[in-house]
């Protein structure tokens, strides 16, 4: 399946802006969990509590998943596909396993949230600082390898192009 240039480009803008700002969205939650982490202000690490929260159920998760669905269909749409080529495979298996690790710690930060709000001393609540770091991590390699696409095509992309070639030579008439 190819998408035409028109749709492609408005496919590919899509996910751009989904990829972007689900790495932006992430970057707001990681500054809310250093606050809650470091602050010994009760108000101040109930608040950011409460906003990881939201964060979390209202922009990170819908984000994320927008932005799974589109790289798929944007890879099953241009010549890189979605099995072709290392890099694009790579990223899938990263974007899989964050968007599974997300919705699995999804409903750790709803509970914390609401600990932070039913008045429990939210300075005594774990933090999910190693989740947020790692998250950030695995969104800027995801980064780097949309950028720089390194080489390496899979077995399958290789049969894929010998396919490809042998279909466009011209036929000899003896």
């Amino acid at each position: 399946m190819t998408l035409s240039s028109v749709l492609r480009k408005v496919v590919l803008t899509t996910h751009i802006a989904t990829s972007v700002g689900w790495l932006g969205a992430v970057a707001a939650y990681l500054a809310l969990d250093i606050t809650a982490t470091a602050s010994q202000d009760v108000q101040t690490v109930r608040a950011a509590y409460l906003a990881m929260g939201a964060t979390v159920t209202y922009v990170i998760v819908p984000v994320a998943i927008a932005s799974t669905f589109i790289g798929v269909l944007n890879a099953l749409g241009t010549r890189w596909g979605l099995f072709r080529h290392y890099w694009v495979l790579v990223k899938l298996l990263l974007t899989l396993v964050a968007t599974t690790i997300l919705l699995i710690e999804t409903s750790t930060v709803r509970s914390l949230a609401r600990a932070a709000a039913a008045g429990t001393d939210p300075r005594e609540l774990p933090g999910t600082l190693p989740h947020s770091i790692g998250g950030s991590l695995v969104l800027v390699i995801i980064l780097i390898l949309s950028v720089y696409k390194p080489r390496g095509v899979t077995t399958y992309g290789w049969r894929r192009h010998q396919e490809q070639g042998r279909q466009q030579r011209p036929t000899q008439v003896p």
